[in-house]
């Protein structure tokens, strides 16, 4: 019913106000990015209690990302600030913090703000069950981080009539195309669902906020928090039930393995160009699709070496491609 509001909705807003799809989430130059709202972010803290069977045995901490290129994550100081509170924030190396409940702060619609200038970084939730091996994540966690970064609004968006909030309500991470992106620690090279006996590898087009399929222009890429994460970004099909909340999500990434030690050349000769995602760190990914639903996938090095190759064949249940990725935090 949700979703159907969502349609309903969304085919009545101009073509250039709404994106191809609903998780299409974008950024606005309307506020400062590095500026949240305390209240938002509280409402955030009661969605993970009222949601926490999703993830019963994890905790809830937010944390902030590298925006750019320029970015410094050293010393990044976090406050609450309103009026007249001010409370420091305790910052962990890897980002990561929680907030403390303060009636003065919400009573003043405080901010969490940062000493970094805007468009510097991007916020995510983080929320981790124990357990959960290296190289992997739980989908039910990453289900709740979606859930709770809508209600936070750590995301802005221009292309909706609506709030994040009301677009979470309308089943924005219930969908099999959510459009919240999910960062790595390390490049990505694929990802894999887990549950019991079945495995299941997305199509590359859920990873590298979808630009194997809809390449990001200098611009696009400029405004999307996956900016300087590009090869560390993915999406899931957070609405698909058919995967439990107990289900692995587990990472393949670029430095991992034996290069296959052939040249770039030889795969152009043999292939062509095929579609060709090139990252700022030198790597490159390119895609060949021989029209019958499957896809190969081919890893190179700065230096032009052949490192991996993945191939995916059709199914019928493959992940519907996504638009392209433009959100920020």
């Amino acid at each position: 019913m949700r979703l159907a509001l969502v349609l309903f909705f969304l085919c009545c807003v101009p073509a250039h106000a709404a994106d191809k799809e609903l998780g299409a989430v974008v950024v606005t130059a309307q506020r400062n990015p590095v500026d949240k709202s305390y209240r938002k972010m509280i409402r955030g803290m009661d969605l993970f209690e009222e949601k926490h069977a999703l993830a019963p045995r994890a905790a809830l901490r937010y944390r902030v990302l590298p925006r750019n290129r320029a970015t410094k994550m050293q010393d990044v100081e976090l406050t609450v600030a309103g009026d007249t509170v001010t409370l420091p924030i305790d910052l962990e190396p890897d980002g990561t913090f929680t907030l403390e409940r303060d009636a003065k702060a919400l009573a003043e619609d405080a901010s969490v703000q940062s000493n970094r200038r805007a468009g510097t970084m991007t916020w995510r939730t983080e929320i981790r069950s124990p357990g959960v091996p290296p190289g992997a994540r739980r989908l039910g966690d990453l289900r709740l981080e979606c859930e709770v970064g809508m209600e936070a609004d750590l995301v802005s968006n221009v292309r909706s009539l609506f709030s994040n909030p009301t677009l979470r309500w309308m089943g924005f991470c219930s969908s099999r195309t959510s459009g919240y992106l999910f960062f790595t620690e390390r490049p990505l090279f694929g990802v894999t669902l887990v549950a019991g006996a079945r495995r299941e590898t997305l199509p590359v087009d859920d990873l590298y906020g979808g630009s194997t399929r809809h390449p990001l222009s200098a611009e696009e890429l400029r405004r999307c928090d996956c900016e300087v994460l590009l090869d560390r970004s993915y999406f899931l099909p957070l609405g698909d039930k058919s995967w439990p909340d107990d289900t692995l999500v587990e990472f393949e990434y670029m430095d991992e393995g034996a290069s296959l030690g052939k040249a770039k050349e030889e795969l152009l000769a043999l292939l062509g160009e095929g579609n060709a995602v090139r990252f700022e760190s030198g790597y490159e990914v390119r895609v060949y699709r021989p029209g019958d639903g499957s896809e190969f996938v081919a890893l190179i090095s700065p230096t032009g070496t052949l490192l991996k190759t993945r191939t995916l064949n059709a199914t019928p249940e493959a992940t519907t491609a996504r638009g392209p990725a433009r959100s920020s935090g």
